[in-house]
């Protein structure tokens, strides 16, 4: 709906009607209209690209600021983990609304700013859950053999652990668009957000707020929008998740096959028993 919104609007989202304001559902305006005659499904319906504007970006901007931080903590470890992993807690230790709030106060209000306050203050967050997969990637048998015959540390990051923790990337990316769309429906709704002349959910909300009790139906419809918004791409993530599954099964039983061979190949050999050799000759 966000996609084609300028095809599917009745009206203009800005077109001004002062004769027909705060008018309820007719069959001219499905929704009604809103303190300036505005049409509100025309409202609706564009607040839904904003919306999904701001999900897809800020999501796909924290995403890549999860990978760079996360990525080079788990990998390279030591002293660089530590400190890197001690600031993460100091941030995760505020909480992160809290956070949003102060940065919208003293940056100005634009799309921009919300994309990236939204996207690096969900990086930092997510930075922790793609340094444990990258470290439990990195103890494998293969990361050790491309570093043995001498790949660099670059090459060995970007191509045998990332795409490895790719299901991971992908979970973190759908779930954290709903959370978002609603930090941002949050943020407008509290004056901290978009202008009030961006037509998004949060914003829609916070104007319905002075005529709730005459007109409930603009502030609903905001407010539904929002929810089912939020919810839509939980819902994709979970009719995606079940046909990875039997994907990643396979490849567990493959590697696991492929391990038990090795294993039984070692016992067969002489250097695979010479241990044992040695012990019951000290025995």
């Amino acid at each position: 709906m966000g996609i084609f919104s300028k095809f599917i609007m009745p009206f203009s989202w800005s077109q001004i009607h002062l004769l027909e304001r705060l008018q309820g559902p007719t069959g001219k305006y499905f929704l009604g209209t809103d303190e300036l005659g505005r049409d509100e499904l025309s409202r609706l319906i564009y607040g839904a690209r904003i919306s999904m504007e701001v999900g897809l970006g800020a999501t796909l901007l924290s995403t890549l600021v999860s990978i760079i931080i996360g990525a080079t903590s788990g990998f390279l470890g030591g002293k660089t983990d530590m400190v890197v992993q001690r600031f993460v807690d100091v941030y995760m230790s505020i909480p992160y609304f809290v956070i949003l709030l102060t940065l919208m106060t003293i940056l100005p209000r634009s799309l921009i700013t919300i994309l990236l306050v939204l996207g690096i203050g969900g990086g930092i967050a997510g930075a922790r859950l793609v340094r444990s997969a990258v470290i439990g990637i990195k103890s494998n048998m293969y990361v050790s053999a491309s570093e043995a015959v001498g790949s660099s540390p670059l090459r060995t990051l970007l191509v045998h652990i990332l795409p490895n923790i790719m299901p991971t990337l992908i979970i973190t990316f759908t779930l954290g668009i709903g959370g978002a769309i609603l930090a941002e429906a949050g943020l407008s709704f509290l004056g901290f957000g978009l202008p009030p002349g961006v037509p998004s959910w949060g914003v829609l909300i916070n104007s319905s707020q002075a005529y709730l009790q005459t007109d409930p139906q603009f502030g609903v419809m905001a407010r539904s929008g929002a929810f089912a918004g939020s919810l839509r791409y939980e819902h994709v993530w979970r009719q995606h998740q079940g046909p990875s599954r039997p994907a990643l099964e396979r490849r567990r039983r493959t590697l696991r096959s492929l391990r038990e061979e090795i294993e039984r190949t070692e016992k067969k050999t002489w250097p695979g028993k010479l241990p044992q050799v040695i012990i019951i000759f000290f025995k």
